[in-house]
């Protein structure tokens, strides 16, 4: 939990900072720094051996002056209110910088859905709907899968709801399968965002990206999928990491393998003998660094041994404020998180729309949408950063924090 306060502490005074570049004054600051709403429930459940287990889940609304709140639900057992609390503030900087009309929202439910049967997972999706209900909903709190959760658990969701309000509210919850209202493209939508970020940055740093020398912390679903979509553009993917290890080849790994070797095992570095310490990742000759495991990995102490000109921090909070300014003086472009991975968020959308309309766009429509979404939100935040002379991230939250701040002005909460 103390990451997560501390990734609390880091965000409000990041987003104290912003307010101040925006000229606003510290009733607004007071009123962003916390979400507006936050839910803690009770959820009894049946379990397969009879017993009764009742777990808790979360859920937080940081601002809806724009619109409906929007955040995905995690299943595990670190879940807190720290975490579901941080998480629900950088939703609200990703809609801000994609401008789409939603804030921040967050939800979570403490448990190891990996010692679950299906059967549970049912009944606790089911349960924690029923708990929150009354404050979620299309025009209010849209739900989507995160951490442990999948479209399967999103069906149950919309089911439940849908059962509650006797319609078929496909527009409850996004991260749906396509049969029940999902949208195309959502799988990789997260990994497609970064790598259009990326892109955008080795335009900026003359840097061409087949080619390319990429590092990546973490072979998880993003890490993977950057791995695979940067790999098809010709770059070459030169380290992977997992909590096992790290795997180093200068000349480029075999990015196809290691994620067929990933969907048959679930993870790769284990089944390789050669495979070097994590912490050596950062210091790997590389082009472009990708974070896209942990939080506070990147520090005061390994940000002086990165030899990449671009980050991109497909991660929460990869980098501390201390190694954010020791890279950005060396001229490092740090793409910062809440760009970077707002990919997901804006297919999510997407998917609402489609919903609201009943009409659905194919996968095609989906990426040049989002390609364009992606690509002016990059150029405004990196055109914004140059201007005002400041880092990346600070201009991400200047932009991220605008709209909604604006909108909570003209409301009169501030």
């Amino acid at each position: 939990m103390t990451e997560y306060n501390d990734l609390v502490t880091s965000t409000q005074e990041i987003t104290k900072e912003a307010l101040h570049k925006l000229g606003f004054d510290e009733g607004m600051y007071e009123l962003i720094k916390e979400p507006l709403r936050f839910l803690e429930v009770r959820i009894p459940i049946r379990m397969d051996d009879g017993t009764v287990k009742t777990f808790t889940g979360y859920r937080a609304q940081h601002n809806h002056a724009v619109g409906p709140t929007k955040g995905g639900i995690r299943f595990h057992p670190d879940v807190n209110k720290e975490e579901v609390k941080a998480l629900s503030m950088w939703m609200t900087m990703k809609c801000g910088i994609t401008n789409l009309p939603f804030g921040g929202g967050k939800g979570g439910i403490i448990c190891d859905p990996r010692q679950m049967s299906n059967q549970e997972l049912e009944r606790l999706s089911r349960g924690y709907v029923r708990a929150i209900s009354q404050f979620v909903g299309p025009e209010s709190d849209i739900p989507a899968p995160d951490v442990y959760t999948n479209p399967q658990i999103m069906s149950w969701m919309m089911d439940e709801y849908s059962k509650i309000n006797r319609s078929n509210a496909f527009a409850f919850i996004t991260g749906k399968p396509l049969s029940l209202g999902g949208s195309q493209g959502r799988n990789r939508a997260t990994a497609l965002g970064a790598v259009i970020t990326i892109e955008e940055a080795t335009k900026r740093k003359n840097i061409d990206i087949k080619g390319s020398r990429v590092a990546i912390q973490g072979f998880g679903n993003a890490g993977s999928f950057i791995a695979k979509i940067l790999h098809d553009m010709g770059a070459k993917i030169v380290a992977i990491s997992e909590s096992f290890g790290a795997l180093h080849d200068s000349n480029g790994l075999d990015v196809d393998r290691l994620v067929e070797l990933k969907e048959q095992h679930g993870r790769v570095t284990h089944l390789y003998d050669n495979v070097i310490p994590n912490e050596q990742l950062f210091e790997v000759d590389c082009d472009i660094l990708v974070p896209a495991a942990l939080s506070n990995q990147i520090n005061e102490v390994n940000a002086h041994h990165i030899k990449a000109k671009i980050i991109a921090e497909a991660a929460n909070g990869p980098t501390t404020p201390e190694a954010t300014r020791i890279l950005t003086e060396r001229g490092v472009l740090i793409i910062p998180d809440v760009l970077a991975s707002a990919g997901g968020v804006t297919v999510s959308y997407f998917e609402w729309v489609q919903n609201n309309q009943g009409y659905y766009w194919s996968e095609e429509e989906v990426n040049t949408k989002l390609r364009d979404k992606m690509v002016e939100a990059f150029n405004t935040i990196y055109d914004l950063a140059e201007d005002r002379k400041m880092d990346m991230r600070l201009a991400a939250y200047v932009l991220g924090i605008k709209r909604t701040a604006e909108a909570s002005r003209f409301r009169g909460w501030a």
